[in-house]
């Protein structure tokens, strides 16, 4: 298998997938290609070949971004993902050219498709995560991560402020749905829930125990 070395993780916000991939790497001596690392590929993407990821990159007002209706946004995502499978692959693909990497273990918090993931990878290298899908909705803009800050103030900026943070929670609470959800937790694939009371180690240990590492 091509990616016998390379372990995905793949669910819902909020699961603790970059925080896993991060933490295995670092007790496994690996390599972490944590949340939106195809984000290192944005500055040189052709926006005739990847329009939906550079959506953002080439945005002029951002005001745009949050005024879009929930259709709009969800399409935009769905397509975002497609565009976000070829360039991760295409990364990954790098990374496992250079000799030095090809005995290290590579741990991703992936967008690629759980089709996809079926085609190249295996029950011992895939887990999904998961959280209340509400969790998703009610903490956006609990997190302090400037991104979603700034998105916050743009839409207290808004004419109507209200309007405009109900038809992002709409938003989000489409692309949070139990629909999706359950996808992933009926994948196939070995499923950890979100755990308060579990400690970060912990965490480390069940997904040492799927992945047989």
């Amino acid at each position: 298998m091509r990616y016998a070395n390379v372990y995905f993780v793949i669910g819902t916000a909020y699961a603790g997938k970059s925080t896993l991939v991060k933490n295995l790497a670092k007790v496994h001596d690996g390599i972490a290609l944590e949340e939106n690392y195809h984000d290192r590929r944005l500055p040189e993407l052709d926006s005739k070949e990847f329009p939906n990821i550079t959506y953002t990159r080439d945005l002029q007002d951002w005001h745009e971004f949050i005024r879009r209706t929930p259709d709009e946004y969800c399409t935009w995502i769905d397509n975002v993902k497609k565009e976000c499978e070829i360039v991760e692959l295409q990364i990954i693909d790098e990374i496992l050219e250079d000799p030095e990497n090809r005995t290290k273990k590579i741990f991703v918090d992936t967008n690629i498709s759980l089709e996809t993931l079926h085609k190249i990878s295996d029950n011992r290298h895939v887990l999904v995560m998961l959280s209340d899908p509400d969790i998703s909705v009610s903490r956006f803009f609990d997190r302090p991560d400037p991104e979603k800050q700034f998105l916050y103030q743009l839409m207290l900026e808004e004419p109507d402020p209200k309007e405009a943070l109900d038809n992002y929670r709409e938003i989000l609470t489409r692309i949070n749905s139990k629909e999706s959800y359950n996808t992933l937790k009926t994948s196939g694939f070995e499923v950890i829930l979100r755990d308060e009371n579990r400690s970060q180690k912990e965490t480390v240990r069940l997904a040492e125990e799927v992945f047989g590492i």
